[in-house]
């Protein structure tokens, strides 16, 4: 690509942030080491020198303070953007966001609008535990009035954070370690695409298709994307043909994707890093079953992370993990090889 720009998701985040505050002096940013570290995660990164304390304020360690500062300056004109540090830690300030965040536009009959972003970390594979490891998207997804993102590369990151500051509504925007590009982390290279420098948006509730097969689906987000897609170039080679379906939001959810994909494939395995049970997962599943269950032409799979809290041990952590080789194992069963596509 002529002048392709590759840049990671946190370097495209903290550029979709600063481009919006040049513009919009209602936009600011608060959250814990988000300002002289510039996030834990670099996605603040640079933003203090060009703005200063003023709009990039670093907080204190309480969650349900500064969450609920931002609810208040978002009903009074503002557009905060505010860091959970870990999705992990909504335990101790669930009433700010999910009694208050959510609900305060239904309850004020639309006369206040919340136009805030959450944006939260998510995803383990680096063992840190159980308190820190988790994705939780279906817990945040089950929950009336919050938007819900989930990029896989640094474009859509731009591009849903973007929409989601421009949003009169709350956005959750849930990004995963393993995709910001942190070396400490470690570094997926397909999150890592190229990223115009104008400002863009990528709207909220529509699905991509990052691959296109005619033998079965795979649907996923965020990290299970790559896993999908390296999963999809595997099963090439036994003759099956792959079609990868990237959510990139649950809420709105593009239910209208995932069915045509399953019309045209017959076959369906989910793949999300949440938990089994209650999530993303069994959703995709109930909707295409839903829809049309004469569609399917052999029982859909989905791989998620076990129903036990995330193991700490490297070894044991791992085993539990989504990965390609358990989405290769579930389409071998459920799609014969070379099968002809639909």
């Amino acid at each position: 690509m002529e002048n392709e720009r590759k840049l990671t998701i946190a370097r495209a985040m903290a550029e979709a942030v600063a481009q919006e505050m040049r513009v919009d002096p209602s936009v600011f940013v608060m959250g814990e080491d988000i300002a002289e570290l510039g996030g834990v995660y670099g996605n603040t990164r640079g933003l203090l020198d060009e703005f200063g304390k003023d709009r990039i304020r670093d907080t204190p360690i309480s969650e349900t303070a500064f969450i609920g500062a931002a609810v208040g300056a978002a009903q009074d004109g503002m557009r905060p953007v505010v860091e959970l540090m870990f999705v992990d830690f909504f335990g101790v300030c669930f009433d700010a966001i999910y009694n208050l965040m959510a609900k305060n536009i239904y309850f004020s009959g639309g006369n206040f609008k919340v136009p805030m972003v959450l944006m939260t970390s998510t995803g383990g594979g680096y063992s840190d535990g159980g308190q820190h490891s988790q994705c939780v998207y279906g817990t945040f997804a089950h929950l009336p009035g919050m938007k819900v993102v989930c990029p896989s590369n640094a474009y859509d990151a731009k591009g849903l954070m973007t929409a989601a500051i421009r949003d009169d509504s709350p956005v959750i925007y849930m990004f995963h370690k393993g995709l910001q590009g942190m070396g400490w982390l470690g570094t997926e290279p397909g999150a890592n695409v190229h990223v115009p420098e104008e400002a863009y948006e990528v709207e909220i509730g529509k699905a991509a298709i990052v691959r296109e097969g005619g033998d079965v689906t795979i649907v996923s987000l965020a990290q299970g994307v790559h896993h999908a897609l390296k999963a999809a170039k595997t099963l090439e080679a036994d003759g099956i043909s792959a079609e990868v379906v990237d959510l990139r939001s649950l809420v709105p959810l593009d239910r209208e994707t995932v069915l045509k994909s399953v019309a045209k494939t017959g076959r369906l395995i989910v793949v999300d890093e949440d938990y089994h049970s209650y999530g993303v997962t069994g959703e995709i599943i109930a909707t295409v079953a839903e829809h049309d269950l004469a569609a399917l032409k052999a029982p859909p799979r989905r791989i998620a992370f076990p129903d036990v809290p995330i193991p700490f041990a490297r070894v044991m952590e791992q085993y539990c993990l989504p990965n390609p080789d358990k989405i290769v194992a579930a389409a071998r069963e459920i799609c014969p090889a070379g099968a002809p596509a639909a």
